[in-house]
């Protein structure tokens, strides 16, 4: 293939070395976002694009697959990065889809609807988000419930405003999303054991708290009064001995916090604070994400600063693993417990 002599410059805006580490890594979550066009060869590809890399001085980067046309590349047959833009398009506008509908959307009608086959398009959305469109569509309705209990009124009118055509369904998405019923969750927890402990770890005093459902808060630096102002009317007890294999765990993950262990949860949160907690649960231990990245990979490209209020949020310290976050200048950004807390726990993962 002849090597290309006058291509255009790609616009300025785009940065280059986090586009090359994307493309090295075949970063699928950047699929869509830009494509690499190679000089060598008139080709533009998407990041995952499974051919073997060129050298980096022969890659250009281009914000999409039209601007990489427009400068002479043609695309690639093997990864068709032009699908890749619409792929995205497809699950935004499911997105908003699924937000506008007052009933949940079966598969079928949603991926019709963005022009798909229904196990195609299943894909694509979990791929893009990292919950299927039916998992979404719960956590944005629990979010409403949520919401509606909030402002008052009674717990009939909020399941029916929130969405719910039975108060049997909403009591069942409210019980694995808040871990107590709308009424209990409505009054402060009134109704809700929740055990705690406060437990030395390498990296200080760690507050572990559960109930009977799952771990509902792990912390540095805070006792049971922090519970007590999350939960004013639920009966909080010191750990019984029950209790003890559960937080040993729990403060082993300040030592070796690559692990992956699975624990059961119990915590709160908006259908956006779930989306990206989620989304940092995914980021491999001993690697790092922007929260422009985060904000991305959930479909969310422009609530960049919501992402960083999601992370500051998280109530699961280490277990969720917001301290692999960093800012888009490669600064270490914040960290609720301290910056110093964060950078052990990076070097940690970087050393196992």
């Amino acid at each position: 293939m002849n090597q290309m002599t006058h291509p255009q410059a790609p616009p300025a805006a785009i940065d280059a070395d986090a586009a090359w580490a994307a493309f090295s890594s075949r970063d699928r979550d950047q699929d869509g976002r830009f494509v690499g066009a190679v000089l060598t060869t008139g080709i533009y590809c998407k990041p995952s694009c499974p051919a073997r890399h060129p050298k980096r001085e022969n890659v250009l980067f281009f914000p999409d697959a039209a601007a990489a046309r427009h400068a002479g590349f043609r695309a690639c047959l093997r990864c068709r990065p032009d699908e890749a833009g619409r792929d995205r398009l497809a699950v935004e506008k499911a997105l908003a889809l699924i937000a506008a509908a007052e009933e949940p959307l079966p598969l079928e009608a949603l991926a019709e609807a963005v022009g798909y086959a229904p196990h195609h398009f299943h894909r694509l959305f979990k791929r893009d988000t990292g919950v299927t469109p039916a998992a979404y569509a719960r956590k944005l309705r629990a979010d409403r419930l949520e919401t509606a209990l909030s402002e008052g009124g009674s717990v009939t009118e909020a399941i029916y405003d929130a969405g719910y055509n039975a108060p049997s369904r909403a009591y069942a998405d409210a019980g694995r999303r808040l871990g107590m019923t709308p009424s209990a969750w409505k009054n402060g927890g009134q109704g809700v054991t929740i055990r705690y402990t406060v437990a030395d770890s390498s990296l200080g005093p760690m507050l572990i708290a559960a109930t009977d459902r799952g771990l509902c808060r792990i912390s540095f630096d805070e006792d049971e009064t922090e519970l007590e102002r999350r939960f004013p009317n639920a009966d909080i007890l010191p750990a019984d001995k029950n209790f003890a294999d559960l937080a040993e765990e729990v403060v082993a993950l300040a030592d070796h916090p690559e692990r992956r262990m699975n624990l059961p949860v119990d915590v709160q949160g908006t259908a956006f604070q779930q989306a990206v907690w989620d989304a940092l649960r995914a980021i491999p231990p001993g690697q790092t994400r922007t929260y422009k990245q985060v904000a991305e990979s959930i479909g969310k490209p422009g609530a960049v600063r919501a992402t960083g209020t999601a992370c500051g949020d998280n109530v699961l310290a280490v277990l969720v693993p917001c301290h692999r976050v960093l800012r888009s200048d490669g600064g270490i950004g914040g960290y609720a417990y301290g910056l110093e807390r964060k950078e052990k726990l990076l070097e940690r993962e970087r050393s196992a």
